[in-house]
């Protein structure tokens, strides 16, 4: 039997002129959607459910596409997505990547109020507190639920979580722990001190050292990381408000590391700490 026809011929059609605004931060705040390009994070999109409601809304796919990952297509119907075929200059026009890989969802907005999060008395935070670059943002994101980090804060000063680039850099992992956005750092650290959480900012100039706080044993209870800029690191104000300033020791040349490879280093030597206090020897076993 030869494929179905592509259902949206035009780029000028409304439903790809609403989904192309998407990409534009004020019209997502307005609807309350955001696109998740490929694979992966159409599969988690289509698998996540908040209040009852499926978050994938719609998907748009190319015949081809359709094809190749008929099981995500299916698992889009399933959720209740209205799924478009469409041309292949229809996703291209959608599409916020140079190679569209032929799969876009729009998607329900999924962040989590900053009290639920302190509700569930979290044992591992990552904290953007100035990230202003989508791909630092999602790449964090992505490095923090792989670490077991059970949510992320996005304060007011960093970057928009659903900006295109920040959610395929989180490939999925927006999907799979709560993140709360836009809480001003002093309200983020305040609440998750009260909660009985240790606050540890990230900062090449930090007057501790991650090794010296791994051999004082210090790092098994309850912790959130604040991450900054990568540019220019932690504002000194920042900086006041955590229990302590931790740099990354540098063993070799480098003159420093990027953001997203020493927030791993980070949230993975608390989560080995957390794991070693419950007597679970790795974060990559039992």
């Amino acid at each position: 039997m030869p494929p179905a026809a592509p259902e949206l011929i035009s780029p000028r059609s409304p439903r790809v002129s609403a989904a192309r605004r998407l990409a534009r931060r004020n019209f997502r705040g307005k609807e309350r959607l955001f696109l998740a390009e490929g694979p992966q994070a159409v599969r988690e999109a289509a698998a996540h459910r908040a209040d009852g409601t499926s978050t994938l809304v719609e998907l748009f796919t190319t015949v081809e596409a359709a094809e190749r990952y008929a099981d995500i297509v299916d698992g889009a119907r399933r959720a209740g997505a209205r799924v478009h075929l469409a041309e292949e200059e229809v996703i291209a026009d959608i599409s916020t990547t140079v190679t569209p890989q032929g799969l876009v969802g729009v998607c329900r907005f999924l962040d989590t109020p900053f009290e639920d999060i302190l509700k569930a008395a979290p044992k591992l935070v990552a904290v953007l507190a100035h990230v202003r670059d989508p791909g630092n943002a999602g790449t964090v994101l992505r490095c923090a639920d792989a670490a077991g980090a059970e949510a992320v804060v996005l304060t007011d000063a960093s970057v928009d979580l659903y900006n295109p680039k920040a959610v395929r850099a989180s490939v999925g992992s927006l999907f799979h722990l709560p993140v709360a956005v836009g809480v001003p750092v002093e309200q983020a650290v305040a609440g998750l001190k009260d909660a009985g959480v240790r606050i540890l900012a990230a900062d090449g100039a930090g007057e501790d050292d991650l090794d010296d706080e791994l051999d004082k044993g210090t790092m098994g209870g309850p912790t959130a990381w604040v991450f900054g800029n990568e540019a220019w690191g932690l504002p000194e104000e920042t900086r006041a408000l955590a229990d302590a300033v931790v740099r990354v020791p540098i063993h070799g040349k480098a003159e420093s590391l990027n953001l997203a490879t020493a927030a791993a280093v980070c949230l993975y030597a608390s989560a080995r700490a957390q794991r070693a206090s419950t007597g679970c020897r790795s974060v990559t076993g039992s």
